[in-house]
């Protein structure tokens, strides 16, 4: 069912046959707006319940279809988890401005798309040359998040761990587009990302330049207090060699290599869980 799910949730996002009104975003806003409100989410305990009611709802649900017409319901349940899970608009339409900001010149929008792309995270470019390669990193980092990861918790935990893991990620994202002081979500988000990360950066040392991108990953992955976002990227950087800088105003070839490789790691991913499906170890 994992790997059925994935993929027509991979066609349902690349097609965007879901309107923003149905994104998993805005479910979510509407069930923290309703149900808790900023002043309850400070509060560690109505935050952790915040976190996992969504996924507990999702569990409790799967649990009471099992077996019901023939495993029918349980089907549409993974993929109708997997499709509100990797519907994300926003950061294709933002990331599609910031090219064209790019193909026009316009520096000045480039930057503000940049930092909007990785949730209003700062971009540390030094130069218009080398805010590509920053912007590379965002996509690599973006892609595991909203990609990579969920597809890990879809495949090993089911709908209820993706469920778990997306709800956290939108907590954290709106503590900080909001600059809001949410306890718990940044040590569960923590926990939740050690393993993933490591996981689909490897899928970069397969992907990319094995002996440079191989040597990152264990001087990083092996290290207990690694950043997830430093892990991904820079063994994505370790195994892509980046383009030569181009005469433009703000070169898109490094951001380009590096969304090819994700590409190619997501890819492997899905290969890899083909042969775990046909072998049977992943249902």
């Amino acid at each position: 069912m994992a790997l059925f799910s994935l993929l027509v949730a991979i066609m349902v996002e690349r097609l965007k046959l879901l309107p923003k009104s149905w994104q998993l975003e805005s479910f979510l806003a509407i069930y923290s707006r309703n149900l808790f409100g900023q002043k309850q989410l400070k509060s560690e305990a109505m935050m952790a319940l915040a976190l996992i009611l969504p996924a507990m709802a999702v569990y409790i649900l799967s649990w009471s279809v099992t077996g019901l017409f023939w495993g029918g319901l349980s089907l549409l349940l993974w993929v109708g988890v997997a499709i509100l899970c990797f519907s994300h608009q926003k950061q294709r339409i933002i990331f599609k401005r910031y090219m064209q900001a790019a193909c026009r010149g316009d520096s000045q929008a480039c930057y503000h798309f940049a930092e909007e792309l990785d949730c209003k995270r700062e971009i540390e470019a030094v130069s218009e040359s080398d805010l590509g390669a920053k912007v590379g990193q965002s996509v690599t980092w973006i892609n595991y998040r909203f990609y990579g990861a969920v597809a890990l918790y879809l495949i090993f935990f089911g709908p209820a761990g993706a469920v778990l893991y997306c709800t956290t990620r939108y907590f954290v994202d709106e503590s900080r587009q909001k600059e809001l002081e949410l306890p718990l979500v940044d040590k569960v988000i923590m926990v939740l990302d050690w393993l993933p990360s490591r996981i689909f950066a490897f899928g970069y040392v397969l992907s990319g330049q094995f002996s440079q991108a191989f040597t990152s990953w264990r001087k990083l992955g092996f290290s207990l207090n690694e950043s997830a976002r430093d892990i991904v990227t820079q063994v994505a950087l370790a195994a892509e060699q980046r383009p030569e800088a181009s005469s433009t105003p703000v070169c898109v070839q490094s951001t380009l290599a590096l969304l090819q490789l994700s590409k190619r790691n997501f890819i492997l991913l899905l290969t890899t869980l083909s042969l775990l499906t046909i072998f049977g170890v992943v249902a």
